[in-house]
């Protein structure tokens, strides 16, 4: 079975303290089922300075885990499960609701 979200995949998430915020799909850790979405789940680190970067309180995503997200379905712009079809001989995912293909 294939993962169903991949970096650049529009989601919003449904559960939790950042429940209905929508973002895009930054990274995704395959191992731990987490994915990092831009501008979600924002968390204050403090940064030791370098000779590349300089000090302070920087703001940054925290992960997500890949079950309080959904895919956000093109057709209907809401949320959607993903399922997996062969089409034209290719496997590409398709929305359930509304039976689009995902690019």
């Amino acid at each position: 079975m294939g993962f169903r979200l991949k970096k650049g995949d529009h989601v919003v998430v449904i559960a939790g303290g950042e429940k209905d915020a929508r973002g895009t799909v930054l990274k995704v850790d395959r191992e731990r089922d987490r994915v990092l979405v831009e501008g979600v789940n924002m968390v204050k680190r403090h940064q030791s300075p370098l000779r590349f970067r300089e000090a302070g309180i920087i703001e940054k995503e925290a992960w997500l885990h890949v079950s309080n997200v959904a895919l956000v379905d093109p057709e209907t712009d809401k949320p959607t499960r993903v399922r997996f079809e062969v089409r034209d001989g290719k496997k590409v995912r398709v929305a359930v609701k509304s039976g689009a293909v995902i690019e």
